[in-house]
């Protein structure tokens, strides 16, 4: 039993194809991680971003002032903010071709505060089906070489006449290091996923309350203008 059991020793006397595998899973990891961290980092921004934004539409700022902030500043802002410059503009556009009708409007507006939405929500959920890919593939991977390490653990001892505990144990756990490292790479993943999908889903609330609320307001612009008239 003088066998050094390191992980490091055992990852070195594994198999090729063990090898190879923990190789897979920790440069899988590392992706993930790495996806994980911007993430994290992406939708503080979002948040921060959002809020502030927020925070000027309702400080009683004219919406003409918003819009101009907001073109000018497209690349900085926030997807509230860039919802709100997709529905402006559209507003404008019609207006500018001398569309009076409330309702073409309004349907305008929404439609492109839809679309806009649309894309901010897909920006928003890149890197998660990577995750959650992750997640679910990763525990199998090292499955795969658990099972090949122990079948060539066993194929190994076939032509031995006497097996000891001492002549199996370090082939059986050198495959169980592989199960060990896709599990170390798939439950930073679904943690994240699920966090981030928690995250994603209360933005999208917001932003989706925001396009009612805004739709709300342009219509009561456009009655007040009417009534003017």
């Amino acid at each position: 039993m003088n066998q050094d059991m390191s992980i490091l020793s055992l990852v070195l006397h594994a198999s090729v194809v063990v090898q190879l595998v923990m190789l897979l899973l920790l440069v899988i990891s590392v992706s993930s991680w790495a996806a994980i961290i911007r993430k994290v980092g992406a939708i503080r921004r979002m948040k921060s971003l959002n809020e502030d934004f927020e925070r000027n539409f309702w400080s009683g700022t004219g919406l003409s002032e918003l819009f101009a902030a907001a073109s000018q500043n497209a690349k900085q802002s926030g997807p509230m903010e860039r919802i709100f410059a997709s529905g402006m503009r559209e507003f404008q556009k019609l207006r500018d071709r001398r569309i009076s009708d409330s309702g073409t409007l309004l349907d305008g507006a929404r439609r492109a505060m839809r679309a806009s939405f649309q894309r901010e929500m897909d920006m928003a959920e890149s890197q998660l089906a990577f995750l959650a890919s992750v997640g679910s593939v990763s525990p199998y991977v090292g499955l795969f070489g658990t099972v090949w390490g122990i079948m060539h653990a066993f194929t190994g001892l076939a032509g031995m006449q006497q097996v000891t505990l001492a002549k199996v144990a370090p082939g059986i756990a050198e495959a169980l290091v592989a199960t060990a490292i896709g599990l170390f790479a798939a439950i930073p993943a679904v943690l994240a996923y699920n966090r981030f999908s928690r995250d994603i889903d209360r933005v999208s609330i917001k932003l989706e309350t925001f396009i009612e609320e805004f739709s709300n307001i342009l219509q009561r612009n456009v009655s007040a203008s009417g009534t003017a008239h």
